[in-house]
């Protein structure tokens, strides 16, 4: 599951428009859920607290294999609707399969005026971590320059004493200083990378083929989502896909190495987008759904290949039922002829709320407003859990268990090796987080 920190930046994102699925870096984000999804190891816990709108506090604790513990603090210059483990919705602390919305230009914030002089200012937040008993120290700085343009600062500071025996005499130094622009205009994204630790430049772009997404009004919404088309304006070939195509590529080199390397990729996802929130679907007060929605199986095909390395790989990833993702990647190198068949699984376990005798029941919705949501079943099951499988030709299978108990988030995992008599188990992990919110209290 997502740390409270990953969430509280997915929520900034979200708060001030900036789409992070629309960068070359996460052009797998969704396969990459189910085949490449974190086991954890030993015993962890997390609790976190937002006092309010702007400040948060997280405190983590691994209790084996060995103790060792950390706290941050983060701050944003806009206020954050961030809710509590209690009643957060599950899917939005869990990576999973998702189609992502048709990309759209980000719009900045709204000009404030006060005496005929400009007094709003850009958007930002601020993170810092540090790790006990070792001493090392995470930063983090995110800035929107402007409606389209996104600066970050990330920064590791590492006591020398931490640095292994092996790498003393090398001077190897481990910590770091990394600098990040990124331009996104929704057609394309641009991003320029620097890493002072060994001198590295890279950039990274991905562009989007097919119309863009307008960005919609609250009033107008409800009411487009029937309406507008999807990206072509031509109809679904009969028995074929209908989609969007993403092509990006990343060129980098370190002058300290003085190595470089480079890399391509290209995506295909169906629509319409399947997985909300997206301003296209019909909400539950839309009494049909689109018929592209029902012939049209969520679907994402990606392939990447480094000519350099010689590596590629692709992957294929479907939703087959409402509940059930499947996911089959290979990976080949063209140079050792060495290959890797990864096969994966997302399953969400959901339970039926209970309703007292004297409540209406939905089986029998009140029909006095014409706006009331029909009843639906699959709609109306809570989610209360996901398991998650993976497997490999290099014989290892990985099992997640993510789910909600109580008032707190659970994970529990396994990574097992099918060729290792001796130790068939490699790790066993619980992770257990806790956080809440004045907001939602």
């Amino acid at each position: 599951m997502h740390p409270f920190a990953s969430y509280v930046l997915r929520s900034y994102y979200k708060a001030t428009g900036w789409n992070e699925d629309n960068l070359y870096a996460n052009l797998t984000r969704s396969s990459n859920a189910i085949l490449d999804f974190t086991v954890p190891r030993g015993l962890h816990f997390s609790i976190s607290k937002s006092p309010n709108p702007l400040f948060k506090t997280t405190y983590s604790m691994t209790a084996m294999p060995s103790l060792n513990g950390s706290f941050g603090y983060i701050f944003t210059s806009c206020d954050l609707n961030v809710k509590s483990s209690r009643t957060i919705p599950f899917k939005d602390m869990i990576e999973r399969f998702r189609i992502y919305d048709q990309p759209r230009r980000p719009e900045g914030k709204e000009e404030e005026w006060l005496a005929g002089e400009r007094v709003d200012q850009r958007d930002y937040l601020m993170y810092g971590r540090f790790y006990l008993p070792t001493g090392r120290l995470d930063a983090l700085y995110s800035t929107r320059l402007s409606p389209t343009v996104q600066g970050m600062v990330a920064a590791i500071s590492d006591p020398p004493s931490n640095i292994p025996a092996e790498m003393r005499g090398r001077n190897a130094n481990v910590s770091n200083i990394m600098l990040s622009l990124q331009h996104d205009v929704g057609k394309w994204c641009t991003e320029y990378n620097y890493s002072a630790e060994d001198g590295m430049w890279g950039v990274r772009f991905l562009h989007n083929f097919g119309r863009l997404g307008n960005p919609l009004e609250p009033s107008e919404e409800a009411s487009s989502r029937v309406k507008v088309k999807r990206v072509d304006e031509e109809d679904a070939v009969e028995g074929g896909l209908k989609g969007r195509v993403s092509i990006g590529a990343e060129l980098y080199f370190s002058a300290k190495e003085k190595s470089a390397g480079v890399s391509t990729g290209v995506r295909f996802t169906t629509l319409p987008d399947a997985t909300p929130p997206s301003a296209q679907l019909p909400s539950s007060d839309s009494p049909q759904p689109l018929p592209s929605q029902i012939h049209q199986p969520p679907t994402t095909v990606t392939c990447l290949f480094n000519p350099m390395l010689g590596h590629i790989s692709t992957a294929y990833t479907a939703k087959t039922s409402r509940d059930l993702a499947l996911s089959t990647r290979f990976d080949f190198n063209v140079y050792s002829f060495e290959s890797e068949w990864t096969m994966g699984a997302e399953y969400w376990l959901r339970r039926r709320p209970h309703f007292d005798d004297d409540e209406s029941s939905p089986e029998e919705p009140i029909q006095e407003s014409p706006l009331k949501p029909i009843y639906h079943p699959d709609t109306q099951q809570e989610v209360q859990g996901i398991f998650k499988a993976r497997v490999s030709t290099n014989n290892d299978v990985s099992l997640l268990w993510e789910g909600r108990i109580r008032n707190m988030l659970v994970g529990l995992g396994l990574v097992s090796d099918l060729s290792s008599r001796a130790k068939p188990i490699k790790a066993i992990g619980l992770e257990l987080s806790y956080f809440s919110s004045e907001n939602s209290e």
